[in-house]
């Protein structure tokens, strides 16, 4: 379904409850599978956190996670310590071009009986669970923080736990922080030293004495960051208040509150909730690495756009191996709407421009975060989203609650 977003102008002060993060989330519901105990609130609502429930209680021999990456990788460690469980696991034909290898290698380092069905190196895999009981192995550390986390999440079930020892420049330190924060919370021993991750193990038969039984997780700062957007592309003056947000928040894209005071947006925090508003306009040329944040460079770089202010933004090389190849997918859009890009693997220049084309129909190529990051430009110009629904990947009631604080919006 495509949408058209006339232009439109947002109230002065409103407010929206976003769903639990996807990312916590995923990472929760893996270990309550392992830690059936645990209680969880404000789960995400997502695709992929509802695509990863269900794989987690399936008892099919076959699961089909679709277009989730991170439902991928963290399955991938799960299923392969299930004893006596053979699972082939596989997802959409996009999901088939996305590699797995370096995490199907650690796991066979440590003994794991994975094999691939099609491609060497990509989904769709065999996986026969087994008990590992080897616990040391390395990972190159460049790649995605997600191969890391997948290893995380099993190593206090696997007999001797785990030393994992990280090569190179590690990519996205907050999402393995978050990892471990989140095992700190279960009681799960753990440390962080140098290059070298160490995860201490707990046996079936040992009790989990030190279990928080129920955690809250909080709202997502990947949805938040299209708000900050909306705010910075509005009038001086505008507020939007957000909830459940936390000052000292575990997701890297928490450094949202950092990068939009760029473009005159304060964030505060009361409570359980954080209030977005435009108290100046901000600078005329915007630079900043992105290495620990890679989700939200597509909303940055329109908000430049939007702003006519040109960027530089580094940190980038994870971008090609997501839904889509988000490099290439901006350059082509932002072109479409008049603007000017140029990328390398792992870089995105942004021209200052002044115009911004009118009914530009915007191609999201099963990314949703290419529906949502394009969405504020409708306060400039009118715009036409693509296969707009591709947003309940991660935000299923994002068009509900634009309509809410005053977009326009005609399906």
């Amino acid at each position: 379904m495509h949408i058209t977003l006339q232009k439109s102008k947002i109230a002065k002060q409103s407010s929206i409850k976003i769903t639990g993060s996807k990312s916590e989330s995923n990472r929760l519901l893996l270990l309550q599978a392992l830690y059936p105990e645990l209680k969880l609130e404000n789960v995400s609502n997502s695709d992929d956190s509802n695509l990863m429930t269900n794989a987690l209680s399936s008892q099919s021999d076959v699961v089909d996670i679709h277009h989730a990456g991170t439902a991928m990788r963290f399955l991938t460690a799960y299923f392969s310590i299930q004893e006596g469980r053979q699972v082939t696991l596989t997802g959409s034909k996009r999901m088939k071009e996305r590699p797995i290898k370096i995490l199907v290698e650690a796991l066979q380092h440590l003994g794991a009986d994975i094999s691939y069905i099609e491609n060497e190196g990509f989904p769709p895999i065999k996986i026969k669970g087994q008990k590992l009981t080897k616990h040391k192995v390395s990972l190159k550390a460049n790649v995605s923080s997600q191969y890391i986390s997948a290893l995380l999440l099993i190593a206090s079930k696997l007999e001797n736990g785990l030393e994992l020892t990280l090569e190179g420049e590690i990519t996205s330190v907050p999402y393995i922080k978050m990892t471990l924060s989140l095992l700190d919370e279960l009681g799960i021993e753990n440390s962080f030293i140098g290059n070298i991750i160490s995860v201490k193990p707990i046996t079936n038969n040992q009790q989990l004495t030190t279990l928080n039984q129920q955690l809250t997780v909080e709202s997502d700062w990947s949805s938040a960051s299209y708000y900050f957007s909306i705010v910075a592309i509005s009038e001086v003056g505008t507020e939007i208040t957000l909830s459940s947000y936390k000052e000292n928040s575990l997701q890297g894209d928490s450094d949202l509150v950092n990068i939009y005071k760029h473009f005159g947006v304060t964030s505060t925090f009361k409570a359980h909730s954080i209030t977005l508003k435009k108290e100046s306009e901000g600078l005329t040329h915007f630079e900043y690495n992105l290495v620990n944040a890679p989700d939200i460079a597509q909303t940055i770089a329109v908000t430049c756009f939007a702003l006519g202010i040109s960027c530089d933004l580094i940190g980038l090389h994870t971008l090609k191996i997501k839904e889509t190849d988000r490099l290439v997918a901006l350059k082509t859009e932002i072109e479409k709407l008049g603007g000017n890009v140029e990328i390398t693997d792992k870089s995105l220049h942004l021209s200052a421009s002044n115009s911004i084309k009118e009914f530009v129909s915007i191609a999201t190529y099963h990314d949703h975060r290419m529906a949502m990051a394009f969405a504020p430009l409708a306060l400039k110009t009118p715009i036409v989203i693509e296969d707009a629904m591709v947003v309940s990947k991660s935000y299923p009631t994002f068009w509900d609650d634009l309509e809410s604080i005053g977009f326009q919006i005609t399906k």
